[in-house]
């Protein structure tokens, strides 16, 4: 295994174990995740918290995310794109939010958010957003990127169980509501 192998191995042992017990990991559990010795991690991390931080910038980065909204058969109904959707970001913002609370965050770290990659990450989310509305943007009642901007502060919002009052929100939920609204059909 090269030593950048090596490097992301142990990365994603600390973040899979992260996930679970919180800060208290210890470098005998990562090892042992990573089916390697103690001894490795000093040899590709400076110290246990380099290997916890590594870890933690890993779960802001966009992941497979892209790939996975690339794949929403844009010949479904927009109802059924957009639950896709909202499925897809809700696993990211759940999976995001429950690492955060199990490491002590409030907020992402700072170059998770602001940095120059981050900002471009952000931009290929909404324009692949935009993507999946396709045609039907011309159906809205708002511009399309006001609709995107509210599709992703509901998901992220019905998504948190603090944020949510523990009343998460379905995809199903999220779509209807900001295609349809709230009001009853009164034909």
């Amino acid at each position: 295994m090269s030593a950048d192998e090596r490097r992301e191995h142990l990365v994603d042992a600390a973040l899979n174990l992260l996930r679970v017990h919180g800060r208290v990991i210890t470098t005998r559990q990562i090892a042992e995740q990573a089916g390697v010795a103690e001894g490795t991690i000093f040899r590709v991390f400076d110290s246990k918290e380099a290997l916890v931080e590594a870890a933690i910038r890993r779960a802001f980065e966009p992941g497979d995310v892209i790939a996975r909204i690339e794949e929403i058969d844009r010949d479904q109904p927009l109802d059924r794109r957009l639950v896709a959707l909202v499925s897809i970001l809700q696993q990211r913002f759940r999976a995001t939010f429950g690492l955060m609370q199990k490491v002590g965050l409030v907020g992402p770290p700072r170059k998770a958010h602001d940095s120059a990659e981050a900002v471009a990450w952000r931009a290929r989310l909404e324009a692949l957003i935009v993507d999946v509305v396709g045609e039907d943007a011309d159906l809205l009642a708002v511009p399309v990127d006001d609709f995107v901007h509210v599709l992703r502060l509901l998901t992220f919002a019905g998504s948190h169980e603090l944020i949510a009052d523990g009343r998460l929100l379905t995809p199903d939920q999220i779509v209807d509501t900001v295609l349809n609204g709230t009001l009853k059909n009164e034909s």
